[in-house]
């Protein structure tokens, strides 16, 4: 949170009532659906005897930027988009990727500024790309993809197909670890408005 407010005016959060403390769950031993927050701390500022009997977020907020509230899930949650990729290797000459984002939320929510990173062997070059939205480019540095999609829409999918030459003498034949390997598929995107735990504050 960044305060652009002048003296100290008293704010007030509030929070969707389905939301339960971990200790009361235990206390009250209830199998009510709800959204069980663990490891709740607030930043120094908050009222915590406000929250605990109205929840009410109340705080007088210092100057600059700060963090209000951080919590734990103990729940599993799906992916908001979910990555696919398939590696073709063709007699270690040149090798083909094709990776399919498919966004699992709903269809009135868009994710922005959706960034997929991919990991390619380190020897990898000659990059060719075809993708059915956003931009690609092969980052040498960090030996990845680098997927761009301004704007994801709920319940869409869209494909990308990569292709790379290979050397005729592979990183591992010359002894270099292959960070491909090791490396996982990572994503950044932003959604307004959304939050996985269902949280909502008025």
């Amino acid at each position: 949170m960044k305060s652009f407010l002048s003296g100290m005016p008293e704010l007030k959060l509030g929070l969707n009532d389905k939301i339960m403390m971990e200790r009361r769950r235990k206390k009250r031993n209830t199998r009510a659906k709800s959204i069980e927050m663990d490891d709740i701390r607030f930043h120094q500022c908050v009222r915590l005897q406000s929250f605990e009997s109205e929840r009410l977020i109340s705080f007088v907020p210092p100057d600059g930027e700060f963090e209000l509230m951080n919590y734990r899930l103990d729940t599993k949650v799906r992916p908001l988009i979910w990555i696919e990729c398939h590696r073709d290797i063709k007699s270690h000459s040149r090798v083909e990727y094709m990776i399919k984002a498919k966004s699992e939320f709903k269809k009135r929510s868009t994710a922005n500024n959706v960034e997929i990173l991919v990991p390619v062997p380190i020897d990898a070059d000659s990059p060719k790309f075809k993708v059915s939205t956003g931009t690609a480019e092969y980052l040498p540095d960090t030996n990845c993809i680098r997927w761009n999609i301004k704007q994801f829409n709920g319940q869409k999918e869209y494909l990308m197909r990569a292709h790379f030459g290979l050397p005729s003498i592979s990183a591992a034949d010359a002894g270099q670890e292959d960070s491909e390997e090791r490396a996982p598929i990572r994503i950044k995107f932003e959604i307004p408005y959304f939050t996985v735990s269902g949280i909502q504050v008025t």
